[in-house]
């Protein structure tokens, strides 16, 4: 049974001027810039392509990429302090970059103005950087005590790169919890505090390595893991981790193992599994001396012999795409 045609609205009918924002409507609805057509034949196809654009690398060339990825994908309770490129507007003493916040607001202006701005949310476009730009712009502007809704917005806009101090540290802070969320925490009753306890109760207990960029241990009830973010070219760091896997040095002790690979954002993520009363402590000497054998691998470069092209078969087969 065809389905009835909508009528087209009087403010459809009419041109709007060329600087007027158009709304998004539905796909076969008249567009609202009064063309005449669809808006999946007018104005949505560029909202269309938005979406489906997608930037491999959305956080490259900003200070800690490989810190922004484990944010985003591995770290359930973590914040950053972040440096603006022009400087801290009037009224916002702090902007601090949270892996989530309640509710899954994309940002909170809280009452004492500083910016909260969340990490691991759904984006409208394929450009992370720049979806995370729009809603800090939006946060720096909204009134103390608000949170920053979710908002769609066009293919153009700065991104992070453009906001951030190129030369500004990028210093994760895990936490244990989520106590970050409010301020004076410990003073939390009521619905406040209930929130907070099941968030906390369902984070996984996470430490970052000092001393290495992006190596993350994690505790989960069988076994505990190590999850290291790499900024290396995938094909290098494959041979290299191919390289020492056949060689028996991908070993971080005893009861370890290099189970695998995550593709997340363009980088990759070796993953190890670890014995369940391995600590993070326990794994901070190996895991240093790993680094220093990848170094000589990933210098290597003559060709990957059977045995390695054999290693590298099976990395590659257990290696998993996050986006």
């Amino acid at each position: 049974m065809a389905k009835k045609r909508r009528p087209q609205t009087q403010a459809a009918a009419k041109p709007q001027a060329g600087d007027a924002p158009i709304p998004v409507v539905g796909a076969r609805e008249p567009c609202p810039c009064g063309s005449g057509r669809r808006y999946k034949a007018c104005h949505g196809r560029e909202a269309s392509h938005a979406v489906a654009e997608l930037v491999r690398r959305p956080f490259e060339g900003l200070p800690g990429e490989a810190d922004w990825v484990a944010l985003r994908e591995l770290v359930p309770a973590a914040t950053v302090e972040l440096k603006l490129k022009d400087g801290l507007p009037e009224g916002v003493p702090s902007v601090t970059l949270a892996t989530v916040l309640p509710m899954a607001w994309p940002a909170l202006r809280r009452d004492n103005g500083s910016v909260l701005l969340g990490l691991q949310n759904d984006t409208p476009t394929g450009d992370l950087s720049r979806d995370l730009a729009d809603t800090l712009r939006r946060a720096l502007a909204a009134e103390p005590g608000t949170p920053v809704a979710a908002e769609r917005h066009g293919a153009e806009g700065p991104r992070l790169q453009d906001l951030l101090d190129p030369e500004g540290p990028f210093e994760p802070v895990v936490h244990t919890g989520f106590e970050f969320w409010v301020e004076n925490a410990e003073n939390a009753t009521g619905e406040v505090a209930a929130s907070l306890e099941r968030a906390n109760a369902a984070a996984i207990p996470t430490v970052r390595l000092s001393g290495l960029d992006a190596a993350y241990w994690c505790e989960t009830p069988e076994k505990n893991h190590l999850r290291w973010v790499m900024t290396h070219p995938e094909e290098t760091l494959l041979d290299a981790l191919a390289r020492l896997h056949a060689a028996g040095g991908t070993s971080l002790g005893e009861g370890t193992r290099l189970v695998g690979s995550f593709r997340a954002h363009g980088l990759t993520v070796p993953v190890w599994d670890l014995p369940s009363g391995m600590s993070a402590a326990d794994i901070e000497k190996p895991a240093h001396a790993f680094a220093e054998r990848l170094a000589g691998a990933l210098a290597d470069e003559s060709p990957l012999t059977a045995d390695e092209r054999r290693a590298r078969a099976g990395l590659t087969s257990r290696q998993v795409t996050l986006n």
